[in-house]
């Protein structure tokens, strides 16, 4: 079973940086795809960014520019990026993995807290 573990959530004002990491219990190269999911209140949880065992990245329309998804293979974690932060990007942020690009996730983290202050 692959175990992934958020981090790197926190508070910071609109145009600020954070960077999320998803700590990998095996080999990237054996999980097909990895992504990072978020869900704001009252909302359904929405696929942001994946990352293929190849490299490819793919991103939401709302993000694009923003967001950039990476991996450190040595590391086994994947990184959310997130520059010029919006209130509207407040929500708790999941990695995923999945099998295939646009499947269901096979294993998701606890979720990590990013809140943007207006």
């Amino acid at each position: 079973q692959v175990q992934l573990v958020e981090s790197g959530g926190g508070l910071v004002q609109t145009g600020g940086s954070l960077r999320l990491s998803c700590a990998v219990s095996t080999s990237i190269f054996s999980i097909n795809v990895m992504g990072w999911y978020r869900q704001a209140p009252g909302t359904q949880r929405e696929l942001v960014a994946h990352i293929t065992h190849r490299g490819v990245t793919n991103y939401v329309d709302s993000v694009k520019g923003r967001f950039t998804i990476s991996r450190d293979t040595d590391k086994n974690t994947v990184y959310l990026q997130m520059n010029s932060l919006k209130p509207e990007d407040t929500a708790v942020y999941y990695c995923a993995a999945m099998a295939i690009v646009g499947g269901k996730p096979a294993s998701w983290g606890q979720g990590t807290q990013v809140t943007v202050s207006s």
